[in-house]
C-alpha cells in the first residue's frame, strides 16, 4: 500500500457521475427520483463532489463547546443548592432565567467557581441596577458572564415591549454602559422562530434582521451607549430533526453573522447557545425524545455550537425534576467523553453535502435579510404582521406534513402505543394557551406540531 499513488486515479466530473446514475436509472427521471426537495427550497442530491464545495471559511467557535444546565430561578438558595448538584455532576456552564431584578445574586453565586464556570443570565426585565450589581461582582475578578438581554425577543414572544419602544432602548443603553466585564451583552432569541414553526431559512434571516436592529442602535449617530469595547453578541437557537440541515444552520448562521458584523466594524465572532427544539417533542411515547434531543444535540455539536443545553425528555409533562435533568446532562456527557466530541474543531468543514447546504441556505436567508431591510427592517416588519404571517405560512404546511404522515414523529403519528396512558402523568400542561390581553403587536406563539393529535388521545382516554 505504500506505493500507492492517489494520483493515479482519474478525477471523476459531477456530470460524468450523474450520466452513470441516469443510465442506471434505466428511463426513470432523475429528478422525481433522486432528488429530495425540502420546504427550504433546497433540492438535496443523491450523491455531492468537490464541486458542490463553496469553499467558504466558516468562523469557528474559539474553544471546546460547554454542557450547560438551565435553571430558572424561583427561590434563589433553591437555585443556588440545583446549580451546584449540577455542576458536581457534570454541567460546565449554567443559564440563569431571572424573572425579578430583586434577586439575590450574591447568594445565587455562593459557591460557585466564577473564573472557571461561565455564567449566563438571562433576566425577564430591563434593569440597570441589576446589571450594575453583576458588573460589581465581575469587577477586578476573571468572570464569564454572559448578559442575555433581548427586548426584540420580548416583544415578538409577548407581542408587547417591556415597557415601551423609547424605554427600552433607553434602558438598554444604560445597561450597555456597564457591560464591560461581560463576555456577551445582547442576546437574539431565534429559538422562537424554530420552536413557532419558521424553516430554517426564515429562522436564519429573522435571527440576522434581528440583530441588525441592535447593531443599528449602537452604532447610529448619537448613539447614548456607543459601541462597548467588548460588544459581542449571543444567539440562542434551537436544533430540530434535520440532522444535516441543522449543522449547516449554525454554521451559516457565523457566515451570516461575520458578513453583517463587518459592515459595522464589529467582531465577527458570535456566541452560539444552543437548545434542542420543542416543536417534535411528544407527550406519548415520550422516551423517543431522548433520541431526538441526541441526535439535535449531536448537530449543534457538529454545527460549532459553545454552549448545549439538553432538554430534559420530559419537559413538556413534567416539572423541573432531578431525574430528567440529569438524564438530559448525562447524554451530554457521553457525547462529550465517551463519543469524543469535543476533540475535533470544526468537524464538519469539508463534508462536500454540510458546506453545500450551508451556502445555500445562508444566500437564502441573505435574499430574505434584505428583503427584510427594504421593507423598513424587522421591527417595522413584526408591527405590520409579515414576519408573523411567513412563519404561519410554513408552520401550517409544516403541520399538514405531520397530520398526513409525510413528516413523522414515530411513537405518534407512526407506529403509537395504543396502551400508552398518560392522562395522570401530565403534571404542567403540555399544549398552548392563550391569554387574551392587549398587545402592540401579533406575538409569534409556539406551538408542538402533536398537540392536537395528543388532545385526541387524552379525551378517548377519559372514555376508557
Amino acid at each position: 500500500m505504500s506505493d500507492l499513488k492517489w494520483d493515479e486515479f482519474p478525477d471523476i466530473s459531477s456530470k460524468q457521475w450523474k450520466q452513470k446514475i441516469q443510465a442506471a436509472l434505466k428511463g426513470a427521471d432523475y429528478n422525481e427520483t433522486l432528488l429530495w426537495k425540502t420546504s427550504e427550497g433546497i433540492d438535496v442530491k443523491p450523491f455531492y463532489t468537490s464541486e458542490d464545495s463553496s469553499g467558504t471559511h466558516i468562523p469557528p467557535n474559539q474553544h471546546h463547546w460547554n454542557i450547560g444546565q438551565e435553571i430558572h430561578v424561583d427561590d434563589v438558595r433553591t437555585a443556588n443548592a440545583t446549580a451546584l448538584d449540577a455542576l458536581s455532576r457534570g454541567a460546565e456552564s449554567l443559564l440563569f432565567v431571572i424573572p425579578s431584578e430583586d434577586c439575590n445574586v450574591e447568594t445565587l453565586l455562593k459557591g460557585i467557581d466564577l473564573a472557571a464556570v461561565p455564567i449566563h443570565f438571562q433576566p425577564e426585565f430591563l434593569s440597570e441596577n441589576f446589571v450594575k450589581r453583576l458588573s460589581t461582582i465581575a469587577s477586578g475578578t476573571t468572570t464569564h458572564f454572559h448578559l442575555n438581554t433581548d427586548s426584540i425577543g420580548h416583544l415578538a414572544q409577548s407581542g408587547n415591549w417591556h415597557i415601551n419602544l423609547e424605554k427600552d432602548h433607553e434602558k438598554l443603553a444604560a445597561i450597555l454602559k456597564h457591560s464591560g466585564n461581560f463576555k456577551t451583552i445582547v442576546s437574539v432569541d431565534a429559538s422562537l422562530y424554530q420552536n413557532a414553526g419558521a424553516t430554517s431559512v426564515q429562522q436564519l434571516a429573522y435571527a440576522l434582521a434581528h440583530a441588525n436592529e441592535y447593531c443599528n442602535f449602537i452604532t447610529s449617530p448619537g448613539s447614548p451607549s456607543g459601541i462597548p469595547e467588548n460588544f459581542r453578541i449571543q444567539f440562542k437557537t434551537a436544533t430540530g430533526g434535520n440532522y444535516f440541515f441543522e449543522i449547516a444552520k449554525l454554521r451559516a448562521l457565523r457566515l451570516l453573522w461575520a458578513t453583517l458584523a463587518r459592515e459595522y466594524n464589529l467582531p465577527q465572532q458570535c456566541f452560539i447557545f444552543a437548545t434542542p427544539s420543542r416543536r417534535n417533542k411528544t407527550l406519548y411515547d415520550y422516551n423517543v425524545n431522548m433520541l431526538r434531543t441526541t441526535t439535535e444535540c449531536m448537530s449543534a455539536v457538529l454545527g460549532g455550537a459553545d454552549t448545549v443545553c439538553n432538554l430534559p425528555y420530559d419537559a413538556i409533562y413534567h416539572k423541573n425534576n432531578e431525574f430528567g435533568s440529569r438524564i438530559a446532562r448525562n447524554q451530554l456527557l457521553i457525547l462529550k467523553h465517551e463519543s469524543y466530541f469535543d476533540k475535533v474543531s470544526n468537524p464538519a468543514e469539508g463534508a462536500y453535502y454540510i458546506e453545500s447546504i450551508t451556502r445555500q441556505l445562508a444566500e437564502k436567508a441573505l435574499h430574505i435579510f434584505k428583503q427584510i431591510e427594504a421593507g423598513g427592517g424587522f421591527l417595522k416588519q413584526l408591527k405590520s404582521h409579515h414576519i408573523q404571517q411567513k412563519i404561519k405560512e410554513s408552520a401550517a404546511k409544516e403541520q399538514q406534513q405531520f397530520n398526513e404522515a409525510e413528516h413523522i414523529l414515530i411513537g405518534t403519528n407512526k407506529y403509537p402505543n395504543e396502551e400508552d396512558k398518560m392522562k395522570h402523568e401530565l403534571e404542567i400542561d403540555p399544549f398552548v394557551k392563550t391569554n387574551v390581553r392587549k398587545t402592540l403587536i401579533e406575538p409569534l406563539i409556539e406551538k408542538r406540531l402533536a398537540e392536537k393529535t395528543e388532545q385526541e388521545r387524552l379525551k378517548e382516554e377519559e372514555y376508557k
